[in-house]
């Protein structure tokens, strides 16, 4: 038994309080709510009944063509684009059964294209060529795959026609002959030389050269080059 502390007066000393047989009560933090089921688009009745499969064919239909865009905007090659997508829908697959609806599935959505877009920068001969285990949504991904960039080039190259068109009609006449129609240098010169005379070939090349140049600059301006 420990003695009690008596100071030199006679006086009990006494020590400070021990404490209260209960700790203190920390407050806790309420959980984050669950997102409105409204939020989850076209996948929310199959989240809300468990069907996995059916919440990633309407995430695919619903978000993968803007996703396709986004990864093509960042990675800046539509064929690294198509195989990080595919890398994005084997992780929305795989990881559905784990999705807790603390946000909108298409804010989850985004966050998982940009970790597979991050994984392929940081490696991109990783998990390449993988396909999915089930072939439903691998049918899915690749239509959106294709559709989404078919769209995008057709996009492009209705950009790229807007800019020839305002280029001179001589102007015009040296990419048909050479880049439309694969006429060779020779031929080129043939087309475009007047009545008796000789155009210069090397002469044709450099102009050729400058206009490709001019056509990339009026490209870049428009936002159609990176």
């Amino acid at each position: 038994m420990r003695a009690t502390p008596i100071a030199a007066n006679g006086t009990v000393r006494y020590g400070r309080p021990s404490p209260g047989p209960f700790p203190a009560v920390r407050p806790v933090r309420a959980p984050e709510p669950l997102a409105r089921m409204t939020d989850h688009g076209r996948a929310a009745p199959f989240l809300e009944a468990g069907d996995h499969r059916g919440a990633a064919e309407a995430v695919l239909r619903e978000y993968g063509p803007q996703l396709l865009g986004y990864l093509s905007s960042i990675l800046r090659n539509d064929a690294d684009a198509a195989e990080v997508f595919s890398q994005f829908t084997e992780d929305l697959w795989r990881g559905l059964p784990g999705f807790r609806r603390e946000c909108p599935v298409r804010v989850w959505a985004y966050r998982l294209a940009w970790h597979a877009a991050a994984r392929h920068l940081r490696d991109p001969y990783r998990g390449r060529g993988r396909r999915l285990e089930t072939h439903e949504l691998s049918r899915i991904a690749d239509e959106v795959r294709s559709s989404a960039l078919l769209g995008r080039r057709e996009a492009r190259q209705r950009g790229i026609d807007r800019l020839r068109a305002r280029l001179q009609p001589d102007e015009q006449t040296l990419l048909v002959l050479r880049l439309d129609r694969g006429l060779s240098w020779r031929e080129v010169a043939t087309v475009l030389a007047d009545e008796g005379d000789a155009v210069d070939e090397p002469a044709l090349r450099k102009r050729f050269e400058r206009l490709k140049e001019k056509l990339a600059r009026m490209a870049r301006e428009e936002g159609l080059l990176e």
